[in-house]
């Protein structure tokens, strides 16, 4: 019998796209190298990493193809290789230069890529300003890599069904695949570029030191959380928490709506979406009733005034909904009810076509809209009932991409906590957890809380978590494709 090998045009776009990524990290660290020595800072890191980045970068490139159109299983297969091997390379500097055993180091990067917050840094005295500031670039370029790919990649696939929500928004959903990719990255660049910038000069008006002020700006935008300060947002001014809860919630809201706002001067189309609205008046829900909570119902000597409980309750509100993970106060020391809520808050999600994680609002109107036509049937069984979200009435096709992705969530988010649970034994631990993994969502509770560090789980557990961010952060279904001969066969064929 023929042996059958794979073909290597089919793997064109895989190398081109990560050459690429790897040719602008090794640059980026390249310049980092620079201010580490003009700094006085352990360098090495950063060498190593350029050298690795820019000669792996000629290398892939050179093996790939610009003009290669990728198939459904190459573009499939691409989107996991590349979230998979970038924060290989983006741990190099926290291994070298941050004294960080390897496991830690990608841990932290492949936090870092996922935009997810969660961290293995225990001593934030140890790093200097060239470290934060990698820190907090990856989880940027995570952001910016994550809109563009799965607004092109998964909505043109039909993927986890993201054709429902990012091809109108965008407007080319009739266009080839790469032009496709050039507009989406305009379009949701410009509104990304303009509030980080605009992040960090509130941050710094509010009190923030510069410094801090870019690395926290860097880290909102992109829902991601990473900051430089070990206490999070709760070490500044409660203005600077407040322009946070802002820009989180932009951050949480389709920034193709956004530029259209923005940029276009036409605010109908945000105001209009469905989604929007729900993920708006779910926002206000959750902050008002923990708001609510808070003020009557007090932990460790917390007396919070109504301002406080507000401002607090819709800080960590938004936080968690956009999947950001900053923190105003250590609510891993709050009663369990508002715990409860929190946790609640974690699987929510924001809007599609946002830097946010999490199952997505958009998901749940489907799921929902599907629930009550259930419901409608068991009292009308022969009736034929159109199932919209909106105004959009929903295909068949859609529903089963919804329905597979929540499936696979359900199954990796029971099974990783069963796993994390007997690991650590500890069943808060394990389920938030898994749960702020898989959500890219940041912090959890107990040990592992707003103010805590993942330093101390055991090295399989952080495998396991790096896995559930790593899966995530790309919406399962390339994950779990790897696992099927089928999409082997399709790369060999």
């Amino acid at each position: 019998m023929r042996k059958v090998t794979p073909r290597r045009e089919n793997l064109d776009f895989a190398f081109y796209f990560l050459g690429v990524v790897y040719l602008a990290l090794g640059l980026v660290m390249l310049g980092l190298e620079a201010l580490s020595l003009l700094l006085r800072e352990t360098p090495w890191g950063f060498l190593v990493g350029s050298v690795l980045g820019i000669g792996l970068g000629l290398l892939f490139r050179r093996l790939g193809d610009a003009r290669s159109e990728p198939s459904r299983a190459e573009a499939l297969f691409s989107l996991a290789l590349i979230w998979l091997l970038v924060p290989l390379l983006g741990a190099v500097p926290f291994w070298v230069s941050g004294g960080m055993p390897f496991l830690d180091a990608l841990f932290e990067a492949m936090s870092g890529f996922t935009t997810t917050g969660a961290t293995v840094l225990a001593d934030f005295g140890a790093w200097g300003y060239g470290l934060f500031l990698w820190r907090s670039l990856i989880q940027w370029f995570g952001g910016v890599g994550i809109l563009v790919l799965l607004a092109a990649v998964l909505s043109h696939l039909a993927i986890a069904g993201r054709q429902l929500f990012m091809a109108e928004s965008t407007g080319v959903q009739k266009e080839p695949f790469t032009p496709r990719l050039r507009v989406a990255a305009q379009s949701v660049l410009k509104v990304y570029v303009a509030l980080t910038v605009a992040c960090a000069v509130c941050y710094a008006l509010a009190g923030m030191p510069w410094f801090e002020a870019v690395c926290n700006a860097l880290t909102t935008l992109p829902a991601a959380g990473f900051s430089p300060n070990p206490q999070s947002f709760a070490a500044y001014s409660p203005l600077a928490q407040w322009f946070g809860t802002l820009f989180m919630f932009l951050a949480g809201t389709n920034f193709v709506l956004q530029f259209q706002l923005f940029l276009r001067r036409e605010p109908l189309p945000l105001l209009r979406n469905v989604e929007f609205r729900v993920y708006t008046l779910v926002v206000l829900a959750f902050g008002f009733g923990l708001a609510a909570f808070l003020m009557t119902h007090h932990q460790q000597d917390m007396n919070y005034s109504w301002s406080e409980a507000l401002r607090h309750a819709f800080f960590n509100v938004t936080s968690l909904i956009t999947t950001t993970g900053y923190a105003s106060a250590d609510f891993a020391l709050w009663a369990p009810a508002a715990q409860a809520i929190l946790v609640l808050a974690m699987f929510v999600g924001g809007c599609s076509g946002s830097g946010a994680g999490g199952i997505k609002v958009i998901r749940w109107l489907v799921i929902g809209a599907l629930a009550r036509r259930e419901l409608l049937r068991a009292l009308q069984p022969q009736a034929v009932l159109t199932l919209r979200v909106g105004s959009k009435a929903l295909s068949e096709d859609v529903m089963r991409s919804v329905a597979g992705f929540i499936t696979l969530y359900v199954v990796l988010f029971g099974v990783s906590t069963v796993a994390l649970t007997l690991l650590e034994n500890d069943y808060v631990l394990g389920l938030t957890a898994s749960a702020q993994a898989i959500g890219n969502v940041g912090p959890g509770l107990g040990e592992i809380g707003p103010m805590g560090s993942f330093a101390n789980l055991q090295p399989l557990s952080k495998i396991i978590l790096i896995f559930e961010m790593w899966a995530g952060r790309i919406e399962l279904i390339p994950v779990f494709l790897l696992l099927t001969p089928e999409l082997w066969r399709r790369l060999r064929s």
